[in-house]
């Protein structure tokens, strides 16, 4: 299993770029950021500066989207980041959350994102692609590779996800949810006669190490709120039971609108409506052995990457514990001699 952190671009810069450097220290292999350009700083410029600064790490939005953005412009950012630090990024996209909503917009169709994902990952690959009548390309980009992974709640979207994604973006880490939805995926893979072993399941959510649980649940119960921006969605298209399991849908049933202002931020304070179950459920949270045994249960059920959320006041003690306890054990073990 590998290990992300996601971090929000929060200023100043430095302190972003200083947390993901101590991220590599720790061991994790990706580094991702929040992609909302009025909420937080642009991730793009501050993606470089963390390239620049590591050797390993893999970095990437968590997630961008089609709307706010050109399509070849994030391709060309990807492209031109390769060439510059030696393919290391990664994106990680949706229909739009955040970034829409805040400029009041919507998030786009499906064929939409559909299409999107095409022509960035096309050009992220050096490769060219028809685009609004013609055919484009960087004809600077030599050897370019990105991989794209969708981010999907809903059952289009992850029917999406199985026929087009290199990989699966969940944003919780309730062990029901994720066994239906990447079956789902995978299912859908198949049907289209893709290999669904190829393709990478990444579960998200706020980790942390401690041990006051009130408090732990009261840094995290954010999460809950974001998820249910989503859930939210899907409930307003389908109706609270059938479309999603009823374990993801029944919990926003007191959900009173929403701060973007407070988005992703533990001082929440329109998150009242998340239960301490629910934050239990989607989040990991307790001892290093707690978070050993959920995650060992997350990859029995398919997870290839679980990248942890640190939007909390534990952020350097929680890396610590995963670089020397959590992430050891979760890795292959080898012996020097046999």
């Amino acid at each position: 299993m590998d290990f992300g952190v996601v971090l929000q671009t929060n200023p100043p810069a430095a302190r972003t770029v200083q947390l993901a450097k101590l991220a590599e220290a720790h061991g994790f292999s990706h580094v991702w950021t929040f992609d909302s350009h009025l909420l937080w700083q642009e991730p793009y410029v501050i993606h470089s500066a963390i390239l620049a600064e590591t050797n390993r790490v893999t970095v990437g939005p968590f997630v961008t989207n089609p709307a706010t953005r050109d399509w070849t412009v994030t391709a060309s950012v990807f492209a031109t980041l390769n060439e510059m630090y030696g393919n290391r990024t990664i994106c990680g996209i949706g229909r739009g959350d955040s970034a829409v909503r805040v400029t009041n917009g919507k998030p786009v169709t499906m064929r939409e994102l559909r299409e999107s994902i095409h022509v960035i990952r096309e050009l992220g690959n050096s490769r060219p692609v028809e685009y609004n009548g013609a055919t484009i390309r960087f004809p600077w980009s030599r050897g370019s590779a990105l991989d794209v992974w969708v981010a999907a709640y809903g059952p289009l979207a992850l029917k999406l996800t199985g026929e087009v994604g290199d990989g699966f973006i969940l944003q919780l880490a309730d062990l029901d949810i994720a066994s239906w939805m990447i079956k789902t995926v995978r299912d859908a893979a198949a049907n289209v006669g893709r290999d669904p072993d190829t393709i990478a399941f990444c579960v998200a959510a706020p980790m942390y190490i401690g041990e006051d649980r009130e408090h732990m649940r009261d840094q995290c119960r954010w999460f809950g709120g974001m998820v249910g921006n989503h859930v939210a969605d899907i409930v307003a298209k389908y109706g609270h039971h059938g479309a999603v399991p009823d374990a993801l849908t029944d919990y926003i049933a007191g959900r009173q609108g929403y701060d973007y202002n407070t988005h992703g931020k533990a001082d929440n304070d329109h998150v009242d409506f998340v239960p301490d179950e629910i934050v239990e459920r989607f989040c990991i949270l307790g001892t290093a052995d707690e978070h050993i045994a959920k995650l060992e249960a997350l990859r029995a059920i398919g997870v290839t990457q679980f990248a942890g959320y640190l939007q909390h006041d534990n952020k350097e003690e929680t890396m610590r514990v995963y670089g020397e306890t959590v992430i050891p054990a979760l890795q292959s073990h080898l012996t020097a001699k046999s």
